[in-house]
């Protein structure tokens, strides 16, 4: 099933023909005049030059105005090899469509809304012919039903001729078009992204990158760049001023290079409920810390993690050749659903 994109808006057509597969692009005047496009000619050459095949209106009341409209488009400069002219289905334009059609000029007859009308599309030559689903299942028809007998005709008569599944207003759409075996679906930007989307692959993806994350990703690499530091002759008031600065829940304690102990704001809120807040002069050397947990640099996502899992701690200082570098929280790793 060919794929096209159904826009006038020049950012999300450059955005959609990044996919590098699409086979074309259809507009319509409607879609100019929502974006404020008023040159119209100029707009289209630009298209042109954007996308691989161009679909474009040529409107007319007569036979001879739409056949006229479609050779000036061409003699902007259009490539009639990566042209289709859309008309509007009706007598004058059947007839249009098959002078056209005679001069090696693509045609699409659109605005399909019965069999009859695209078997007259379909004997006329069109290389495409397009039911509108979307509006015809808003006046209560079986759209879909219109697709399964314009495509059994193609197929049956041997006609040279897409069917062309338009209007198209969410992702149920295009599976509908795909089950139906039609030619060609021209979709909008907006419909077309859902096409990736499911939960189940979502939460797929999630878990298969945190587990890449977990096997791969060294501790180093996650530590932030505050590395909050106190001496033993610093005060309380101190450690909490690093720990506000840095956003994390503790400060190590350093004496001449080794790691004393962590203040913790856990440790914080023990000492205050103990000692109120006269404990703000108290300095660090007159606090007992238990031996810090720490974690080399270069180990793995996965070793720090199953260690907060086994301490049941929130901070870990993370050491190189016996050098603090800095601290991991749990909060670090629960962002990156790490931990739950």
């Amino acid at each position: 099933m060919e794929l096209y994109l159904d826009s006038a808006d020049i950012e999300e057509i450059e955005e959609a023909f990044r996919l590098g597969f699409l086979a074309g692009l259809t507009t319509t005047p409607t879609f100019m005049h929502r974006h404020g496009i008023t040159d119209i000619d100029g707009t289209i050459m630009q298209l042109a030059d954007m996308v691989s095949v161009l679909q474009i209106e040529a409107l007319g009341e007569t036979c001879d105005e739409i056949v006229n409209e479609a050779n000036r488009l061409l003699n902007l400069g259009l490539d009639k090899e990566k042209t289709v002219f859309k008309i509007p289905i009706s007598i004058e334009g059947v007839r249009a469509c098959k002078m056209l059609k005679d001069k090696g000029i693509k045609v699409n007859i659109h605005l399909v809304y019965t069999l009859q009308q695209a078997y007259m599309a379909m004997a006329a030559g069109a290389d495409y012919v397009t039911p509108l689903v979307g509006r015809l299942q808003d006046q209560g028809h079986d759209a879909l039903q219109l697709i399964k007998q314009c495509v059994k005709a193609v197929d049956h008569f041997g006609y040279n001729t897409k069917i062309m599944f338009s209007s198209v207003r969410h992702p149920e759409h295009v599976r509908n078009a795909i089950n139906l075996c039609v030619h060609t679906c021209t979709v909008p930007w907006k419909v077309m992204k859902q096409l990736t989307e499911n939960t189940f692959t979502a939460l797929g993806t999630q878990q298969f990158t945190e587990h890449t994350q977990l096997m791969t990703m060294r501790v180093k690499e996650i530590i932030r760049e505050a590395n909050p530091v106190v001496s033993p002759d610093d005060t309380v008031l101190d450690a909490i001023v690093q720990m506000t600065e840095s956003g994390l829940g503790a400060v190590a304690v350093v004496d001449n290079g080794k790691v004393n102990g962590v203040f913790t704001d856990g440790d914080l809120r023990r000492q205050l409920e103990k000692e109120g807040k006269t404990i703000l002069g108290k300095k660090m050397s007159e606090f007992t810390f238990k031996q810090p947990i720490s974690v080399n640099g270069d180990a793995l996502l996965y070793d720090a993690v199953e260690m907060f899992k086994k301490k049941q701690i929130d901070n870990i200082i993370v050491l190189e050749k016996d050098r603090l570098i800095g601290m991991i929280d749990v909060q670090d790793l629960i962002k990156m659903n790490l931990i739950a």
